[in-house]
């Protein structure tokens, strides 16, 4: 486990006691109820992921952004998502947040910019793995699911390092209305070698489906800033991997619009296929 900051101070007989029938209560750890209760009083989204929107809602094509990119980067420096009609992929890396283009350019995203879908975070590394072989996305994969606590928690994970080959994509904008997965039938894709920079992404739960995007979403962004996209394949060497378990979820969901009418129950299987790319596809095929 990566050492988090330490936080020694004296508290009250009648604290310490409230703390420990709190823990046994809940069920939760006097330290996660603790950092839980500080982060409240401070305002801040402590292990939790703070989401604009569904997958259910984009999938069905709710593609109108209702949070500013200003507002988003109040709730976490790291995460995933996109831009008003699905205008490219959002890449937020170390609270500043960017916008991967279908004309292959990126650009630091405005505060006043809108987003219909993205999922932030403060990153905190639980875990920090070393990778000095080369490594294929199948590969990453499985490395990944074996330091995965449980199936029942969400990953945010970030990968920096060395791409020797990178298979991206960024969405085109669409018209709300058209479901994602034909919105995406048009996206642009781009294939680069010989690249240094981050990942970016996501680990979500199955049963979430309807809130998340099941499995692994991950975007790409590149050390000086010109490049970036979602992953659909690589090629990596000599990556630091770091992944934090989050345990608390909050959405953003929009009060009027498509959203009220859209069908929320979120993509099955083989949509999710399509929309993350044919490599996922192909992989898939082989298991």
């Amino acid at each position: 486990m990566v050492p988090r900051h330490l936080l020694t101070t004296p508290i009250s007989r009648e604290l310490w006691h409230a703390l420990q029938q709190r823990s046994r209560s809940s069920g939760q750890s006097i330290a996660d109820i603790v950092q839980r209760t500080l982060a409240e009083a401070l305002d801040l989204d402590h292990d939790a992921v703070f989401q604009v929107s569904t997958s259910g809602a984009i999938f069905d094509g709710v593609f109108e952004g209702f949070v500013t990119i200003g507002d988003l980067r109040r709730h976490g420096d790291f995460g995933i998502g996109t831009f008003d009609a699905i205008d490219g992929e959002l890449i937020m890396l170390d609270g500043h947040c960017y916008q991967a283009r279908s004309d292959g350019s990126v650009r630091q995203a405005p505060d006043d910019a809108l987003t219909p879908f993205a999922s932030v975070c403060w990153h905190q590394a639980d875990l920090r793995v070393e990778v000095r072989e080369p490594i294929s996305w199948p590969e990453l994969e499985r490395l990944l699911d074996q330091h995965r606590p449980t199936e029942n928690a969400t990953v945010g994970i970030r990968c920096d390092g060395r791409f020797d080959r990178l298979h991206l994509r960024a969405a085109c904008r669409a018209e709300s209305g058209t479901d994602l997965a034909t919105a995406t039938r048009g996206q642009a894709e781009f294939v680069h070698g010989r690249i240094s920079g981050t990942l970016v992404g996501f680990w979500t739960p199955a049963f979430a489906r309807s809130i998340g995007i099941p499995g692994y979403h991950v975007h790409f962004i590149s050390d000086d800033r010109a490049i970036g996209g979602h992953v659909l394949d690589l090629q990596a060497a000599n990556l630091t991997i770091e992944c934090n378990w989050t345990n608390d979820l909050r959405i953003a969901m929009p009060s009027q619009g498509a959203f009220l009418s859209a069908d929320l129950h979120g993509p099955d299987d083989a949509t999710v296929r399509a929309v993350e790319g044919q490599a996922a596809a192909f992989r898939d095929s082989r298991t």
